[in-house]
């Protein structure tokens, strides 16, 4: 038997996974229990209950059990569980109840919010599920990866991904990229043979004759037997190592200065509150609670949940917007993108290509040249381009009978491909490509069917043709054709001394609305590049219709000559790049990216996967190849600039409203902490009992959490905005004072005009403290004036709800059982004066911050 995994307690039995291309195919058809007409739906729904789902590497499933668990591994609360039990123990059984309830609510909260948000991404994600071409009822039908089992027939084809490891029955010219599992770049032929007994055929190099999961069709067809799937292919027993760690992304730089500049000041502020009520003789039991808390009080635990439900509100919008989000994260990528670099084609113009001419040498129509390129296109069973689709829906549409008897699949170093074909009693190889590829090739033209030498001044005439057919915007594939020997198989050395036929012309106009939409991007701070392949007249020429800037144009052959260094400068001036290779692409966008650039990318060709893989946000088509919607972040189910564009405005939306809980948090977390440090100092008491603190924090982030989908100006959405430590830092450290500033005038009044108790000034302070922390939010929200920007109304709501809670918390016997005593009755008019005073101020100093920092 070949190797079988329990779906249940993953365990594997048979033989060794190394093993099953050593063996003939009729006995792995055998062992398998298929044939190659495929299996049944019923046999494909019994296997897949046996074998479980082809997922390689599979996600725990979420329950409370282990998120309680994953929770539990954040140190500060380690510490507070800790602090509990230390606190039950010495008998306070009040205060360590508050503490477990506290945790108990956060992960509770914390559990259904990001579930919510991960079972919406995971819906998206199904919109656009990578599927294969499997023979099932004996016909082919397209089935989810996840749904292929052992035994199945799968079809491959050019830009198609093996959807788990199997074994070829047929292989037409076909050659793999293994780079996901050998690391090697140069793609492998594959064939259909056994291997010969008693070779070494132990390594992946001698596995000629089978496909693995993770890896792609360069050209060619096939058809595969399925032998392993999910946990029990070698991708997925090798699982997560194989896959190469991915370029920090912009978001992710951004999170990681963040939770630094956190780290630091928890860290500080906590030991100095800690020593301080040590030094004061408050007891080192309670100082070591209250430090603590104060550290969870300023940490922004709930940010993990408000960046998701953030990013899920996001996607959903954009999936409204024909934008199919598949990694969350990659929204906050796609609105700090300020440069788009795309492909000429279906993005800048149309994509309805259409054939417009066949031309001889000298631009005169000649039939011939349709019909050698209808062959060509016809025959072949690598790539099926546009330009393909077009020869072949050109009258006449029946292809002329003809014999194939092979063929040289195209690849992105030649550009070109050729077929050899017997047609009217005679074998001709017929080359059809990029023209600056074929007629260097070409030794001789056709004029009025008969062969001519191909002298420097004729050869100087087609170029002159080329130049003048792409400068008005034409796209040329140039046709020639020799004939052949009696040979059967035929490689690149073979395509020589040929017979130039002409030329077929085509017409891809700029698409409609494309102008607008570059200017739209513009405005919102986007700068749209081209890198294409095609030549430099052509692309000029469209880019030139959608108003963009042709004064520099690079081209693949000059950036050659450039090192990365001399590459940057170049590439920021630039805004076309023709003629360039999948390799120069990537250095494209990684000098970009190395000049401080946020770098979107849309591609939806085998060739774009590296490109797409490297950017910050990698941009694809519904209908692209599966190699590039696999590794892509976002899906256009439409191909338009517009409906990118919108998706862009909302990835600044989730942006905008992260940035304000982070703001806001941080700077009142910040003033709190500073507002405990000085009443450690001056009072005879400790400002709050930790419980009470915690208290505070869990009604303050509760009040916040409606913040994903508060309303975002449209100034904040004008153009791209990055993760800066060092703002929120300034941020932190001129508007926290501010909130200090009040609660030490709180201090004042209730030690020295009411006389408070340590319970009745404790109260005070928990009001005060949330009254300013939970209003603030509808001055920051905004840069500009607050009166004139309106806030959601859930974000109104749970602001006045947790207010409202806190002062009832203290004003009933609830508060008594938490050590409060309601404050006097001034007191709350006092506080109607000091919260407007407060937000006056935060207000004239939120103006005067934004005259001197931008975020």
């Amino acid at each position: 038997m070949v190797l079988t995994r329990d779906r249940h307690t993953g365990a594997t039995t048979g033989v060794p996974l190394k093993s099953f291309w050593q063996l003939p195919r009729a006995a792995l058809l055998t062992q398998l229990t298929t044939t190659p007409a495929g299996l049944t739906t019923a046999q494909a729904t019994e296997r897949l209950r046996t074998y479980g789902s082809n997922t390689p590497v599979r996600a725990p499933s979420r329950t409370l059990l282990r998120e309680l668990v994953t929770f539990a591994r954040n140190p500060l609360v380690v510490i507070l569980l800790v602090a509990s039990l230390i606190t039950a123990i010495l008998g306070d059984v009040v205060n360590a109840s508050i503490i477990i309830v506290i945790v108990a609510l956060s992960v509770g909260l914390d559990f259904y919010q990001t579930g919510r948000s991960q079972r919406a991404a995971d819906a998206l994600r199904k919109l656009v599920t990578t599927h294969a071409t499997a023979l099932r009822d004996g016909q082919w039908a397209e089935v989810p990866f996840d749904a292929i089992v052992p035994g199945e027939i799968i079809r491959l084809g050019a830009g198609d991904l093996a959807p788990a490891d199997g074994r070829l029955l047929e292989a037409n010219d076909l050659v793999v990229n293994q780079a996901a599992l050998t690391g090697e770049s140069f793609p492998t032929d594959k064939s259909a043979t056994d291997l010969p007994t008693g070779a070494d055929t132990l390594s992946l190099d001698a596995a000629v004759n089978c496909v693995f999961q993770g890896t792609s069709v360069v050209s060619g067809t096939g058809t595969a037997l399925i032998v392993h799937t999910g946990p029990t292919t070698l991708f997925g027993q090798i699982g997560t190592h194989l896959q190469e760690r991915l370029p920090e992304t912009e978001f992710e730089r951004g999170m990681r200065g963040f939770a630094l500049l956190i780290s630091r000041t928890v860290v500080v502020l906590a030991v100095a509150v800690f020593l301080i009520n040590v030094f004061v003789h408050h007891g080192v039991g309670v100082s070591f609670l209250f430090a603590v808390a104060l550290a969870v009080g300023l940490t922004p635990e709930f940010l993990p949940m408000i960046v998701s439900i953030s990013l899920a509100e996001g996607a959903l919008r954009m999936a409204k917007k024909k934008v199919i989000v598949k990694h969350l994260p990659s929204i906050e990528n796609f609105g700090s993108m300020d440069i788009l670099c795309t492909d000429k084609t279906g993005t800048i113009t149309a994509g309805e290509i259409r054939l417009a001419d066949y031309i001889d040498y000298a631009g005169h129509i000649d039939p011939f040249v349709l019909t050698l390129a209808h062959l060509n296109s016809a025959y072949q069973t690598g790539i099926k381009s546009p330009l393909d689709g077009a020869i072949l829906q050109h009258e006449p549409a029946i292809t002329p009978e003809a014999k194939k008897i092979d063929e040289v699949p195209f690849d992105f170093v030649r550009r070109r491909l050729s077929v050899v074909v017997m047609y009217e009693k005679q074998a001709l190889l017929i080359t059809k490509g990029a023209p600056e590829s074929v007629l260097p090739l070409c030794a001789s033209f056709r004029v009025a069917g008969t062969s001519t030498l191909l002298d420097a001044a004729t050869r100087g005439a087609i170029e002159a043709l080329f130049t003048r057919y792409s400068e008005g915007g034409s796209r040329l594939l140039a046709v020639a054709s020799r004939a052949v020997g009696d040979q059967t198989q035929f490689g690149v050395a073979d395509e020589h001394d040929l017979t130039l036929a002409g030329f077929v012309t085509f017409l891809d106009p700029p698409g409609e609305g494309v102008d607008a939409a570059i200017v739209a991007l513009k405005q919102d701070g986007v700068t749209v590049k081209v890198i294409t392949g095609d030549n430099e007249h052509v692309a000029c020429h469209v880019c030139q219709q959608v108003g963009i800037d042709t004064s520099t144009v690079v081209l693949g052959s000059q950036m050659a000559a450039l090192t990365d260094t001399a590459l940057g400068p170049l590439v920021e001036r630039a805004s076309v790049f023709a003629r360039v290779s999948p390799e120069q692409k990537q250095r494209v966008i990684h000098a970009l990216q190395a000049r401080g650039h946020v770098v979107g990318y849309i591609g939806d060709g085998i060739n774009d996967a590296p490109s797409l893989r490297g950017a910050d946000v990698g941009i694809s088509v519904a209908n692209a190849v599966d190699v590039a919607k696999e590794v892509a972040d976002i899906i256009l189910l439409e191909r338009s600039l517009r409906v990118l564009h919108e998706g862009v405005i909302e990835g600044r939306k989730s942006f905008a409203n992260i940035t304000k809980y982070i703001l806001v948090g941080t700077s009142s977390n910040f003033g709190n902490s500073l507002s405990m440090v000085g009443g450690s100092l001056l009072l005879p008491f400790i400002p709050a009992l930790p419980s009470q603190l915690l208290l505070n924090n869990l009604l303050y982030d509760l009040s916040e959490i409606t913040i994903p989908n508060d309303h975002v100006d449209a100034d904040a959405l004008v153009k791209p905005r990055r993760w800066q430590a060092g703002f929120i830092r300034r941020y932190m450290f001129i508007f926290g004072p501010l909130t200090s500033l009040y609660d030490f005038l709180t201090f004042f009044v209730m030690l020295r005009v009411f006389h408070a108790s340590e319970a009745r000034f404790q109260a005070a302070w928990f009001i005060e403290s949330l009254a300013v922390q939970t209003l603030v939010i509808f001055v920051v929200r905004t840069v500009g004036n607050p009166l004139k920007s309106r806030p959601s109304l859930a974000l109104v709501l749970s602001t006045g709800t947790c207010l409202a809670v806190a002062i009832s918390i203290v004003l009933t016997p609830l508060g008594r059982a938490l050590g409060f005593q309601p404050p006097p009755a001034p007191f709350f008019l006092l506080l109607i004066g000091m919260v407007a005073t407060y937000l006056l101020l935060v207000e004239t100093a939120k103006r005067w911050f934004y005259r001197r920092w931008t975020l």
